[in-house]
């Protein structure tokens, strides 16, 4: 399957999801696509981290943050564990840091914006729970596409 997202909206418009958010890159990998694992959190990235730790074969986390762009959701020693476990990248609806580092590493990595406050660590949050960004619901499972044209989902299998 062709993972550009524009070919993807034409050849299944009945079917993809377009998440209308305009997101920056911050990774090294400008295109990326897997299964997705989801986060839900609030300036506290516990649950990202803990999912840094477990083996990603291939999957992208999205995170939805709640739009807050005053802690970042990742830095730099988190995304090089993710990028080290085997994730594809993140889908951020919230803050990163540490840019010039996010660029060096081995991931892709779309979010709103960045900011330089570290988040907070209080092990709030879920992990694959239903998710909402940008007008697109994404269940765990379902398989994320992001390039440098935008974000779109499809469903996938529900694990």
């Amino acid at each position: 399957m062709n993972q550009n997202t524009p070919d993807l909206c034409d050849e299944f418009p009945d079917i993809v999801k377009v998440m209308h958010v305009s997101f920056r890159n911050y990774g090294q990998r400008e295109s990326f696509s897997g299964p997705a694992r989801t986060v839900k959190c609030f300036e506290d990235n516990s649950k990202v981290k803990d999912l840094a730790a477990q083996s990603g074969d291939g999957c992208v986390i999205v995170v939805d943050g709640g739009a807050s762009m005053r802690h970042a959701l990742l830095g730099d020693m988190v995304a090089a564990q993710l990028s080290a476990n085997g994730w594809a990248g993140l889908v951020i609806y919230g803050a990163v840091r540490d840019v010039e580092a996010l660029r060096e590493i081995d991931l892709g990595v779309k979010a709103l914006g960045s900011v330089p406050l570290k988040t907070d660590k209080r092990d709030l949050g879920d992990i694959d729970v239903p998710v909402e960004i940008g007008g697109v619901r994404v269940m765990p499972g379902d398989h994320v596409f992001a390039d440098a044209t935008g974000v779109v989902v499809m469903p996938g299998s529900r694990s």
